[in-house]
């Protein structure tokens, strides 16, 4: 379930946790972690285009 949190707040879906702590490197990283996320989505839909052609 954790995993589903955390990719909630990835997609904006979800309010961040304001208890944790904050730092540059883990907002670099959960940047990256949003594009990837964001990029393996689009590259579903279009696989999922193809397929239905």
């Amino acid at each position: 379930m954790n995993i589903l949190n955390q990719l909630a707040e990835y997609l904006f879906i979800k309010r961040k946790d304001k208890s944790r702590p904050k730092s540059k490197w883990i907002g670099y990283m959960h940047g990256m972690n949003r594009i990837t996320v964001l990029v393996f989505i689009i590259c579903l839909i279009l696989l999922a285009i193809k397929l239905l052609r």
